[in-house]
């Protein structure tokens, strides 16, 4: 199988279901954010971290990849006339979500209470995770907009939301775990 396909040349490219839209469609924006989502996290996942987080991050990995696959089918596509599902793309679960919730919850334990919100910063390893955040929160921001346009199954939408959370908070159990400083963010006064 070659990787280069020529399709795309002029501009366009399918989404599952065979439907042509351009490469700055919202939808391609989406789960093209996603995959750099994804990256990031690999990114996370090849430093020196505990290997329990490495194993959430690979389970993670693979959701996001789900995630990417629902974004990326055209719904019209997706259901045949009689309501059975033409393409058989997986589902993110409410199990996927309470997964990301108990791991921090488990992570909030060991951690300081937050007062302030903190610089991202302090490790390489910790700006990874801080990168990763914002680079879900996109992701989230460009889903939501496609949900106006085309609606989402809305654990997908919950999963992206949560997940900006359990990197902020891996993020803080990283800082804690490396003793890096966490820099408490305290606006000047005027």
């Amino acid at each position: 199988m070659k990787v280069y396909t020529k399709t795309g040349d002029k501009g366009t490219t399918a989404l599952f279901g065979g439907t042509r839209v351009p490469k700055h469609h919202i939808r391609i924006e989406s789960y093209g954010t996603v995959d750099e989502l994804n990256s990031h996290i690999g990114l996370i996942r090849d430093q020196e971290i505990n290997t329990k987080y490495k194993e959430v991050l690979i389970h993670i990995q693979d959701r996001l990849f789900t995630v990417g696959a629902v974004l990326a089918t055209d719904p019209e596509k997706a259901i045949l006339k009689n309501g059975k599902e033409r393409l058989n793309i997986p589902k993110i679960s409410s199990q996927n979500i309470e997964l990301l919730e108990k791991e921090m919850d488990s992570m909030n334990e060991a951690l300081p209470q937050m007062t302030h919100f903190v610089l991202p910063g302090g490790h390489q390893t910790v700006s990874f995770c801080h990168i990763a955040r914002c680079v879900c929160r996109r992701a989230e921001r460009l889903a939501t907009a496609l949900n106006d346009i085309e609606t989402i199954e809305p654990t997908t939408l919950m999963y992206l939301n949560r997940l900006s959370d359990y990197l902020f908070v891996l993020a803080r159990k990283l800082s804690y775990d490396l003793q890096a400083d966490e820099v408490k963010w305290i606006p000047e006064k005027q």
